[in-house]
């Protein structure tokens, strides 16, 4: 047993922990698919959905038929696998990635930066420019605030590690504008002596900006609608610049295509107009895949290197004639062949312009890109209803001292007259009564039928108050009747007003006037009223011949 043991050999080493998973890592980057993004700016309608389902050969969602109810998502996303078209065999060569935003809105733009960091995606994402050809007034404000938000994005935390980034992808840029040869060309042969002399720099105002090296292309959708008229019954925005075809209307699209090609030529983007024909989104999709697959630039050297062969190449050529098909890739234009397109355009003017709008507020006094595109181009688009002018209400005192100053200057116009000259009052006006107004005759026939309903025709001559005097008040705080007899001032009664009224409007005895005398009439009625509600009523007394009357201590008196 022993034996046995001791000849079998040893058994081998275990194999090291991480021998499985380097084995798969290496096989996974040999087979791994690459990754490229696009990036599709515009704003809402310009025709983002077509564009994208170009590029990934999906069939777009038919919007126009409910184009005012279609819903655009915070950020959209589709992908799909890109293979080698002329061999169908060929496995997978990327994958496809389309994010597309509904507007330029902050709270639609902050999303980008978290699903495409700069720092990871930058080398792997082309920019899509969206413009509308229906609105060709707003073609240079949404450049700048498109081209301005890339610029902003690739910078993004300024970390060491992006910096790097950033500046190998624009050598890979600029690498690629200087080598750009049009139309179809055989691979580049190896670095020779003769390629250093053929090389040549970038022309003036070409690749001054886009400091990220980012590719950038320009779609001014909807090119088909350049040609039509406008037509005043249809819905503003919508149909061509002018009415009608001519020298003008020629003079003004060209106009048009000159600054957009100035434009990109500064940010080495490409310019491309697209229709609904398939023919048109074909072309998009070559250049963009051709732009995502471009090598790096060369190594530098004494000897200028050729850079590597593109496995998309691009062959179409440039077209700066049909209008609904123009193509200026990036590379191929200049100063000198936007001149030609039409005498009379300054690109060097436009150009600085365009620096002046980038530039601080208020630091240049003369006009910018935008002023001079827009009387270029002026805006056609549909207006706001004009509000209804602002209603400025006068302050409260404002309109009662104008009002009181004019009404100062007429007298029948001020109401304090009624109490200055109480003659001359009208009926109908309330204030102090005048001299004439006792002489009422509703007053008197009260009076009279006070007088009548006193009784038999013995105190037919008897006044209110004397009738009130025949109860004798008793004394406060006593439980006897009062037996003193009656005064003459309480037989007298309270002044009767009847005199006054019965003659003339003469002042009453003792120098009173009419006033008083009524003021003096209602008084002692509320008086005797009050004095005969806090005593206990006492009884009549009989009516004596003479017409006097007194209580009942007072009549046995007599009798004794």
């Amino acid at each position: 047993m022993n034996d046995d043991n001791n000849s079998r050999p040893p058994s081998p080493d275990a194999p090291p922990a991480d021998l499985w998973s380097s084995i798969l890592d290496s096989v996974s980057s040999s087979r791994s698919t690459p990754a490229k993004q696009v990036l599709i700016l515009g704003q809402p309608s310009s025709g983002k959905s077509a564009i994208a389902g170009a590029l990934l050969q999906k069939a777009a969602a038919d919007d126009a038929k409910d184009e005012a109810h279609r819903v655009d998502f915070a950020l959209g996303y589709d992908f799909a696998n890109v293979r080698d078209e002329a061999d169908e065999d060929v496995d997978t060569l990327a994958r496809l990635s389309v994010y597309t935003v509904p507007s330029s809105a902050p709270s639609y733009t902050s999303l980008l930066p978290h699903f495409l960091p700069p720092r990871t995606s930058l080398p792997h994402t082309l920019v899509v420019i969206v413009l509308d050809w229906t609105r060709p007034w707003t073609f240079v404000e949404e450049l700048q605030t498109w081209l301005q938000w890339v610029e902003n994005w690739a910078k993004g935390d300024g970390s060491r590690d992006l910096e790097i980034v950033r500046e190998e992808n624009r050598e890979r840029l600029q690498s690629h504008l200087q080598h750009y040869t049009e139309g179809p060309v055989d691979p580049l042969p190896a670095a020779t002596s003769t390629l250093s002399s053929t090389l040549l720099p970038l022309g003036q105002g070409s690749f001054t900006h886009n400091s990220a090296g980012v590719p950038i292309i320009v779609v001014c959708s909807k090119a088909d609608l350049i040609d039509e008229a406008t037509d005043p019954s249809a819905p503003a925005g919508m149909g061509g610049m002018v009415k009608g075809k001519g020298g003008e209307w020629e003079e003004r699209t060209d106009g048009i295509m000159q600054v957009l090609r100035t434009i990109c030529l500064k940010y080495g983007a490409s310019l491309l107009y697209t229709t609904p024909l398939p023919a048109t989104l074909q072309i998009l999709r070559q250049h963009a895949l051709h732009l995502l697959f471009m090598p790096p630039a060369p190594a530098p050297g004494l000897e200028v290197q050729a850079p590597g062969r593109n496995i998309f190449p691009f062959t179409q050529k440039s077209n700066t004639l049909d209008r609904d098909h123009i193509l200026v890739p990036a590379g191929w234009d200049s100063w000198g062949k936007i001149g030609v397109l039409r005498d009379g355009f300054d690109a060097k003017s436009w150009n600085e312009a365009w620096e002046r709008d980038l530039e601080p507020e208020g630091s240049s006094n003369e006009p910018g890109a935008k002023v001079l595109y827009a009387a270029f181009v002026p805006d056609q688009g549909a207006k706001p209803t004009p509000l209804p002018p602002f209603n400025n209400p006068v302050p409260e005192q404002s309109f009662l001292s104008r009002h009181y100053d004019e009404n100062a200057k007429k007298s029948d116009r001020d109401p304090r007259g009624a109490f200055k000259n109480p003659g001359e009052v009208s009926a109908g006006i309330v204030g102090p009564l005048g001299s004439s107004s006792f002489n009422l005759p509703n007053v008197e026939r009260a009076l009279s039928e006070m007088e009548s309903g006193m009784g038999p025709a013995g105190a037919a001559g008897a006044t209110p108050g004397s009738r009130l005097a025949g109860r004798a008040p008793q004394r406060v705080g006593s439980g006897l009747p009062n037996s003193s007899p009656p005064t003459s001032a309480t037989l007298r009664g309270p002044a009767s007003p009847t005199a006054g009224i019965a003659g003339a409007p003469s002042p009453a005895a003792g120098g009173q006037s009419q006033h008083e005398v009524l003021q003096n009439f209602f008084q002692s009625l509320l008086n005797t009223k009050d004095r005969a509600g806090g005593t206990s009523p006492a009884k009549p007394a009989p009516t004596r011949p003479n017409g006097s009357s007194g209580n009942a201590n007072g009549a046995g008196d007599d009798d004794n």
